[in-house]
């Protein structure tokens, strides 16, 4: 049995997990910070700095930022987010901005010096933002993850404690997530009293599935999703579609907000539309999704614990082996179909790479779907993948480990490189 400060703890997991955001969250995270730093000014900056980590370079070099008029890249999210000034809005801190606003947004753009550089550190996620008028300098730093304000200041003003994020500074933020397991987070899904996170769990389902029929009906990136159904179309590809329909949609700079899961969208559409593809099909109950819903949601996590925030390997497939979790869970599966379907998943697609945010995420999410449902029909089928096999060995926590050692220590090198060619690559913008 659970004790109470285990419930309690991955309650709060969901809970700070399971937030709304709109558009891409590295170029919106920005966009957050440059709405605190104009807040701490009292007017729109005259001059700006702005230092980044590689990843976060990574994943906005090539996305739309949304509520701009179909601008992408840094100096777009920038702006964006000064002219919103709405640093209470957090992840949808571009929800404020209406069409009026974009001839302000290309002209801060146009007219407001912005100096950009790559920070020379060991965190995947730092953002080191300076804007200055005639009589003030401001200075905003994240670190992390995207709502990690660590430290404000205007002039020699320490005004941190006005902008912290509650959900994410706390001392026990790693430890709970540390502590996370495949057989608790199923036991959890067993028994915990549903009436304070159905509503998470709820907006996560609704916001996701309007973005992917947003992205199945509209012209958005290179149409993965509507491709998948283009055919006629097995429950598996529906799965696939739906998940991959709102990347579409989301990298394209689609105005409509989804619900976020390890800090990405793209990892809480993956993690959820094929658990309610499936349940939706096989006419399961309300409360049994909900319930699948957080295995999936957990699994994720858990996996991405040992990955870190970002890195080279692409974080929809954890997200896709946590969706065949979910959808083990919803077929009747317990610890054991869940941590076969789990092993079964890692083994198929590991290693794939992040090389940043764009609409070709689309694509490997829906193969990462396709890597999450084939593990569970493996399991269904009495097959498996044992220790000893690549990157497997026996027992799911300890092959979990592996991928964290896989992704952020062994793919390091990998990750500089990528974002060392993206950065020589001046056709994306």
């Amino acid at each position: 049995m659970l004790s109470e400060n285990t419930v309690k703890a991955y309650t709060d997991i969901l809970r700070s997990e399971l937030v709304p955001a709109m558009g891409c969250t590295e170029p919106i995270a920005i966009a957050y910070a440059a709405a605190i730093l104009r807040d701490a000014l009292g007017e729109r900056p005259t001059e700006l700095h702005l230092a980044l980590s590689g990843n976060i370079i990574k994943n906005v070099k090539s996305v739309i930022v949304p509520a701009t008029g179909g601008m992408h890249g840094i100096a777009a999210a920038v702006a964006a987010g000064i002219v919103s000034a709405r640093p209470d809005r957090r992840l949808e801190v571009l929800c404020a901005l209406t069409d009026a606003d974009i001839p302000d947004i290309a002209d801060v753009v146009k007219t407001t010096p912005l100096d950009i550089s790559e920070l020379d550190t060991e965190l995947a996620f730092e953002l080191d933002l300076i804007g200055c008028t005639d009589k003030k300098t401001a200075r905003v730093r994240v670190m992390e993850r995207h709502t990690n304000i660590v430290s404000v200041t205007a002039d020699d003003k320490d005004l941190t404690e006005k902008y912290r994020d509650g959900e994410t500074d706390t001392p026990t933020y790693d430890a709970e997530r540390e502590a996370l397991t495949v057989e608790s987070i199923v036991e959890f899904a067993d028994t915990v009293d549903l009436s304070e996170l159905k509503p998470y769990i709820k907006r996560q389902l609704e916001l996701n599935l309007a973005i992917a029929k947003e992205g199945l009906t509209g012209k958005y990136g290179a149409a993965i999703g509507a491709t998948i159904l283009s055919s006629e179309a097995t429950l598996r590809d529906r799965a696939k579609a739906y998940a991959a329909a709102g990347s579409d949609a989301r990298m394209s700079g689609c105005e409509l907000p989804v619900c976020i899961i390890s800090g990405s969208g793209n990892q809480g559409m993956t993690a959820s539309l094929p658990v309610a593809i499936y349940a939706d099909a096989w006419g399961v109950p309300e409360e049994k999704l909900i319930r699948a819903m957080i295995v999936s949601d957990l699994i994720t996590v858990h996996q991405k614990t040992g990955i870190g925030c970002l890195s080279a390997y692409c974080g929809a497939i954890s997200a896709g082996c946590g969706c065949g979790c979910g959808i083990a869970y919803l077929a009747g599966g317990g610890f054991y179909e869940i941590a076969h379907t789990l092993v079964n998943s890692i083994a198929i697609l590991s290693g794939t790479i992040c090389d940043g945010a764009k609409p070709s995420c689309a694509a490997k999410i829906a193969m990462a779907v396709e890597a999450g449902i084939l593990g569970y029909e493996m399991m269904r089928s009495g097959h498996q993948f044992y220790g000893g096999d690549g990157i497997v060995t026996k027992g799911v926590e300890n092959t979990i480990k592996n991928i964290g050692k896989l992704a952020r220590d062994g793919m390091s090198e990998t990750d500089k490189q990528i974002i060392k060619i993206m950065l020589e690559d001046k056709t994306g913008g």
